[in-house]
């Protein structure tokens, strides 16, 4: 592996809102980074932002060390769909079983781009909403350890991120890495964060996609 460059975000620094994530998003086509796996199950995840006095803060839980995938990372609440659920449907309807999270208080602001993953075999689509203000939240036992609120600009700052390529089979991709003082936030979940910042940040180029 080598190191990567500095993030795409750091020479358009500044203070973030949910208008702005909201105003990026707005008639925006998501993107598939890459295509569903043969027999990929059917994901969604939400990525839930709020406007606090510090700032804007992205919500994302702690799994539970007991579970069979990705078990202690840093994630968005989410899960497999239901056979007829939308992605939106879906999103809501876990966020609600894993952290109390009350559908109606929820804006759907759009889509990030759809992407899979080898090591769980899903195809993931990250639902992007709002909240008026930080609802009390409860987590469920038995998917999740803690709920963390992280501002947008720990997220973006320059000693928080961390890009890496790594190479496979003669080809590299890079792969993402948000350093929080007690947490890594990276793999799946690293890519929306990295498209979020992109994003709102007005700097939303194309990515190789993941293997």
């Amino acid at each position: 592996w080598r190191l990567g460059g500095p993030a795409p975000w750091a020479s358009s620094p500044r203070l973030i809102g949910s208008d702005d994530v909201a105003a990026a998003l707005r008639g925006r086509e998501p993107g598939r980074l890459v295509p569903p796996f043969p027999g990929a199950r059917r994901s969604a995840v939400l990525v839930v932002v709020h406007d606090a006095p510090s700032g804007l803060e992205v919500l994302f839980t702690k799994r539970a060390q007991h579970l069979s995938n990705h078990r202690g990372e840093i994630s968005f609440p989410g899960g497999r769909l239901e056979p007829s659920e939308s992605p939106a449907e879906g999103a809501l309807r876990e966020a609600w079983e894993e952290v109390g999270l009350d559908p109606s208080l929820v804006d759907v602001l759009g889509e990030l781009d759809h992407l899979s993953t080898v090591v769980s075999n899903s195809h993931i689509v990250p639902v992007v909403a709002t909240v008026s203000r930080r609802p009390e939240l409860h987590p469920h036992p038995g998917e999740v350890d803690r709920i963390l609120w992280v501002g947008l600009d720990e997220l973006a700052a320059a000693d928080t991120y961390r890009e890496e390529w790594w190479g496979v089979d003669a080809l590299e991709r890079p792969i993402h890495f948000f350093e929080l003082a007690d947490e890594t936030i990276w793999g799946a979940t690293a890519r929306m964060v990295h498209q979020l910042l992109r994003l709102v940040h007005g700097v939303d180029e194309p990515e190789p996609p993941a293997w």
